[in-house]
């Protein structure tokens, strides 16, 4: 199990409790159904388009709060970039010393001595997939080299590396490539572990269970790589069923530049493009979840194990595939409850509205409870509370507001954000969980915005006043492209699809995410923030994210298909904790198994179809999760409402347990009243 704390998937500490899941719509009802406690609203269909460019947020940032931020240490970041917080590579870029990345089908590194790579040797066991660095191929500079990250796109990183003031030349991966390109910037000689013999018109060599290909230019002869100024070098492994010859055809066209497009429709349809410096083919591995859609692949080049399953090898520069369009959505529908259950709704909401105490500080806690209340409005206003009703809709309006005041942090330390100059980004001036530290920003501010979604939706004046900050924290998650104020889509990897939650990734096993039911909620949050204030590019992103996020989790969190091998003595249901290069049975503050499925579930929203699956898988992972204990433990409120999916008979047993449940169990982000309202809503 994981101890260190550092990059906090987060959220909430062992008293505090609170969780989610995500999973898959298989014969639960369509993730495309519009439902909910107001009047359907029409979703943005649309294409790739830019969100929240320079000129929109410009004028935001000069009217907030400016500050220094966290020296984040990033000790390997070339001139005029953005830091590239929460990307699958921060690793390179953070800290003392470089940590290894996995572009997948690879895993690469730097040191003084040069780079690394090779495929990851994947082994499971009862708890862990275990997939991390294997420098299987070292390639040596000939000096003590400095590397630095002096560019980056949707896939790729470059790096420069340079040795006494001297540049020596740059290094090319990508997520998604099997190729490791080296440019040299003058005349130098690189020196491999292992030596390369001719094979056709590239070399190859044995490398531990794989055969590792060179394609060049310049000369070779055993250990030994002679490259000019402007020659590259290309290293990959050959993948399994496939041909040395085949892919180093491809490699011989070196990779230039990267990019991702999308189109949101009926389905969400991805492209990633895979540009090439003589506009060649190149080749690219296909991840599991995107295997089944795939569009215009061709024939495969054969296979790469890694500790998400297999990855299939194609030739071209578009990998393109679809996955279902989810819908965010304000409230449950409560429009078919009996007059009983609304008066049953009607005295939990009492209840629970005496109950709510002050507002925390902090943007995690903060967010959550913002969220937490705006759902008892929605349910308070179905049920015929009217008076809870509009002390919850003045309540949250009143916190939501001090929230949006830009220049809050001038006068207080607390309920406010400001603009962090060092590392360009939105910081809230109460961190938690490393926030400061740029980790788990869309969980957090994903919350703030679906309150502010939720109650601006048919309050467009309000949405007027909520907007100069509102529109910074989705600016945080979700500008592309990149500009001078914020990089592009901060956390969200459109190859992995699904987000990563450190900031700067202190770890050998790569960035990390374990909530990705709160990264859900988040682009769904966002999507309605950016329904309720008109802005259609970004809620066509917004929804595009939430989409493939919830297919990811699913694929990758809840739902992974168990007859995979990767996944063969593999001891669980559910996987809460997935890096770059590893996959753990564990979560950053509990070992209760119940903890371990309820991360997976948080905050059961009304956006949260990805968790309608089979009633076999689920039934499987609660028995998982509440083990003996029963429903009635912590986190028990979130696997109770996670239950009910399986069914209608599930349904009424969760019921009947809710109403002899413990209310002091219930979590800090949920309410009795919700839970009940949830239960009622699935009837039949």
């Amino acid at each position: 199990m994981i101890a260190i704390d550092t990059t906090r998937r987060t959220f909430l500490s062992a008293v505090a409790g609170g969780l989610i899941t995500t999973l898959v719509a298989c014969s639960s009802p369509s993730p495309t159904a519009t439902s909910g406690a107001t009047a359907p609203q029409t979703e943005a269909a649309g294409t790739s388009a830019t969100v929240l460019g320079t000129d929109e947020v410009a004028p935001l940032v000069s009217d907030i709060v400016q500050a220094a931020g966290k020296d984040l240490k990033p000790e390997r970041l070339g001139e005029g970039l953005i830091p590239p917080t929460n990307k699958w590579f921060s690793g390179l870029v953070f800290g003392d010393t470089a940590q290894p990345v996995f572009p997948l089908p690879l895993s690469f590194g730097v040191d003084g001595k040069g780079f690394s790579f090779g495929l990851p040797t994947v082994t499971t066991t009862a708890k862990t997939i275990m997939g991390g660095y294997a420098p299987i191929i070292s390639v040596g500079t000939g000096s003590q080299t400095t590397w630095s990250v002096t560019g980056y796109d949707e896939l790729s990183v470059t790096l420069t590396g340079t040795s006494g003031g001297t540049t020596v030349g740059t290094v090319t991966i990508a997520e998604g490539s099997p190729f490791v390109t080296f440019t040299a910037a003058a005349g130098t000689t690189l020196t491999t572990n292992l030596p390369f013999a001719a094979h056709g018109d590239a070399w190859s060599v044995q490398g531990g269970a794989a055969e590792y290909g060179l394609v060049t230019g310049g000369e070779v002869s055993g250990t030994s790589v002679k490259l000019a100024e402007g020659q590259t070098a290309t290293w990959f492994p050959v993948p399994d069923g496939g041909s040395l010859d085949a892919v180093a055809a491809l490699a011989a066209d070196p990779l230039k530049a990267t990019s991702a497009s999308y189109e949101v429709a009926d389905k969400v349809t991805t492209t990633l493009r895979y540009d090439t410096v003589k506009g060649g083919s190149t080749a690219f591995a296909a991840m599991p979840h995107q295997a089944g859609t795939l569009q215009g692949a061709g024939e495969a080049l054969g296979t790469y194990a890694s500790s998400y399953g297999t990855l299939t090898l194609y030739a071209g520069n578009e990998l393109t595939w679809t996955d279902p369009t989810y819908t965010a959505r304000t409230g449950l529908d409560l429009s078919g409850l009996s007059a009983d259950e609304k008066s049953e709704l009607a005295d939990s909401i009492k209840t629970d509205v005496a109950a709510l105490g002050a507002y925390p500080a902090d943007t995690y806690f903060g967010g959550k409870a913002l969220y937490r209340d705006a759902q008892l409005w929605q349910i308070a206003r179905q049920v015929g509370a009217d008076a809870e009703a509009d002390k919850l809709k003045e309540r949250v309006t009143t916190q939501l507001l001090q929230w949006a005041e830009p220049k809050g942090c001038d006068t207080r330390a607390a309920f406010c954000f400001f603009y962090d100059t060092t590392n360009s980004g939105i910081v809230g001036n109460t961190p938690s969980f490393g926030s400061d530290e740029y980790n788990d920003h869309h969980f957090h501010y994903g919350y703030f915005l679906y309150a502010a979604g939720v109650l601006a939706a048919d309050d467009p004046e309000l949405a007027t006043k909520l907007a100069p900050v509102m529109n910074l924290l989705a600016a945080d998650i979700a500008t592309s492209p990149s500009n001078e104020y914020f990089g592009s889509r901060r956390n969200f990897d459109s190859y992995a699809s699904h987000s990563w939650a450190s900031g700067t990734s202190p770890f050998a096993d790569g960035n990390n995410q374990e909530s990705a039911s709160e990264a859900v909620t988040a682009y769904a949050g966002l999507t309605l923030w950016a329904r309720a204030s008109g802005n259609k590019n970004l809620e066509v992103e917004a929804r595009w994210m939430q989409s493939l996020e919830s297919s990811a989790a699913r694929a990758y969190w809840t739902d992974f298909d168990l007859s995979d091998p990767v996944y063969s003595g593999f001891g669980h249901k559910v996987l809460p904790l997935n890096f770059g290069g590893k996959r753990d049975y564990a979560t950053w503050f509990s070992a209760e198994p119940a903890a371990a499925l309820a991360i997976l579930l948080i905050p059961v929203s009304p956006s949260s179809d990805q968790l309608k699956t089979d009633a076999e898988r689920i039934n499987a992972n609660v028995t998982e999760g509440i083990g003996s204990k029963g429903f009635d433990q912590q986190y028990g409120d979130y696997i109770l409402m996670y239950s009910a999916l399986a069914g209608e008979d599930a349904r009424v047993k969760a019921l009947d347990a809710l109403r002899g449940f413990d209310r002091k169990l219930i979590d800090d982000g949920n309410t009795y009243s919700y839970t009940l309202a949830w239960l009622l809503s699935l009837k039949s």
